[in-house]
């Protein structure tokens, strides 16, 4: 077993204690949202509240539970987080596996014109009046217009042409067909790279803001409009009357917000790493 220099014992100490204080400071603003939506009205107006909640309450929590609007939009973008980015995988997968063909017709060109559109774009208005002009003001029209992403797609190519060619040849050999091909072959030996890209458009659709916040109105809107107005309104807040401050009513808002997406990342974060540079590297 080879002994570590002094300098490398040197190095990995600086990275550990990078690391760590890194963390510390990415859970702390999780910590004070915590404290916050379990304190009192006192407590948060004393400015003292720091990891832990003073005067423990759970007012403001339950007047986010009891909120009807609340649940109205979390559905909404559960919904669109959902099926989003079942459609998106559906999309981004079979485009991958055409631009993966060797014998693809115009492939090359296919392929230009797709990572094209990551360098360019027609711009924010443009794109504005092309939605409205498509009527995308529902859930299913929002999901079916922002189908795929081209960085994705290009992500799945290049891991679907990281897999051995040899198999397909052998599966072919066996009499299997191109959707037995991509079923059986591709998407068990590419797992590292769909989980990532699962991953990359669920996160998407659950925090997209803008153009939810823009095209999706009234019993349509999602969660990340509302913490958005909800926010407002208690930073604008000047008369308390109740037994929290509504400004704890928002950091309830936004723990149950990111529930859903902290319960699924650490099943799919060991995925990311191998998942983004075996997409993201072409041999």
């Amino acid at each position: 077993m080879n002994r570590l220099t002094k300098g490398e014992i040197a190095f990995k100490i600086m990275a550990y204690v990078l690391v760590i204080v890194f963390a510390l400071f990415c859970i702390f603003p999780l910590l004070y949202a915590v404290a916050n939506a379990f304190s009192s009205l006192d407590a948060f107006n004393s400015g003292t509240i720091t990891f832990f909640p003073k005067e423990f309450s759970t007012d403001a929590f339950m007047s986010i539970v009891g909120n009807r609007t609340f649940w109205a939009s979390y559905t909404n973008t559960l919904f669109l987080t959902i099926y989003g980015t079942a459609f998106s995988m559906l999309i981004s997968i079979f485009a991958a596996y055409a631009l993966s063909r060797r014998n693809l017709p115009g492939r090359n060109k296919l392929s230009f014109m797709i990572v094209f559109t990551m360098w360019f774009s027609a711009g924010l208005v443009p794109n504005y009046k092309n939605y409205q002009m498509l009527g995308v003001n529902s859930l299913w029209m929002f999901v079916i217009a922002f189908g795929a992403q081209a960085f994705n797609i290009m992500l799945l190519r290049n891991a679907f042409d990281n897999v051995p060619h040899e198999i397909e040849e052998a599966s072919r050999v066996d009499g299997a067909n191109d959707f037995k091909i991509l079923t059986s072959v591709y998407l068990p030996m590419s797992k590292s790279t769909i989980a990532t890209v699962t991953l990359f458009y669920a996160l998407n659709r659950w925090n997209g803001f803008y153009w939810a916040e823009r095209l999706l109105q009234g019993k349509n809107q999602p969660l990340q409009a509302f913490l958005q107005k909800f926010l407002e309104t208690a930073l604008g807040e000047d008369n308390i009357t109740t037994t929290f401050h509504p400004q704890s009513a928002s950091y309830a808002a936004i723990l149950l917000a990111i529930i859903p997406i902290v319960v699924i990342y650490p099943y799919l974060q060991k995925y990311f790493a191998a998942g983004a540079s075996l997409g993201g590297v072409k041999e």
